[in-house]
């Protein structure tokens, strides 16, 4: 993700009425205060409502974890519902127009040292949450992650423990690269391992936004595989 991104989808989220609030959960508001991060109201309801349906107690996948803040608040949920489900997430930290050694643009910070503090963040802000269920995160990009996946590979994440990947998915939130062939390479490698009855979330793909993954949630709702269920106001799907 750019930095100009980044910093449109913050202003956007602050932007947001008070009609958009977070669910009445005393813990949420204070893990928002807290845990940097860009998660829309709406997507915390779609979570509810996929894991007191889930079909199954296959895994939960999230593509782009930056802060862990929809990490933790996924993670808060599977523990609130009673749901044994494993949470895997993924994230390179490599952010788009990040240029290496280079400092941003008016400022002494260098790209290199923004990545460290973001990943850094994560692992932070992951153990001091979600300590007592540590999610597998694998610091790989989604097509990385799928590869091994499809390979059942054993795999060590950023906090030290082996995980071996392969299998169904119950669920998964495509929140990474909202360019179109990256969400589309994520969908298709996201749909080839959902089990039936199974949900998936695109972030940002709200009608009007200007994020190219707007159109492959229409696509998905157009191809009658997939239940629209919700669009809140992002693209919440069931497959059929």
């Amino acid at each position: 993700m750019s930095l100009a991104r980044f910093v449109r989808r913050a202003a956007t989220r602050l932007l947001r009425g008070p009609a958009e609030s977070l669910p009445d959960d005393e813990y949420l508001r204070w893990l928002s205060f807290a845990n940097a991060g860009m998660l829309h109201p709406g997507n915390v309801r779609c979570f509810e409502h996929a894991l007191a349906a889930l079909p199954s107690d296959a895994p939960l996948i999230e593509i782009g974890s930056f802060c862990g803040l929809s990490t933790n608040v996924l993670v808060h949920l599977l523990r609130k519902s009673g749901r044994p489900n494993a949470l895997i997430t993924c994230d390179p930290w490599i952010f788009e127009g990040a240029q290496g050694d280079a400092t941003i643009s008016g400022s002494p910070v260098r790209h290199s040292d923004y990545r460290t503090f973001v990943r850094e963040s994560f692992l932070r802000n992951v153990r001091f949450f979600s300590g007592d269920r540590l999610p597998f995160s694998i610091e790989r990009t989604a097509s990385d992650l799928f590869a091994a996946w499809r390979r059942g590979e054993a795999v060590t994440d950023v906090f030290g423990r082996n995980v071996t990947l392969g299998g169904p998915i119950a669920f998964a939130y495509v929140d990474g690269d909202h360019r179109y062939d990256a969400a589309r390479l994520d969908f298709e490698n996201c749909d080839a391992h959902l089990v039936p009855g199974g949900f998936l979330l695109f972030d940002d793909s709200a009608d009007g936004s200007d994020w190219e993954v707007n159109r492959l949630a229409r696509e998905v709702q157009r191809s009658q595989r997939y239940e629209l269920v919700l669009r809140n106001p992002n693209y919440f799907f069931r497959k059929r």
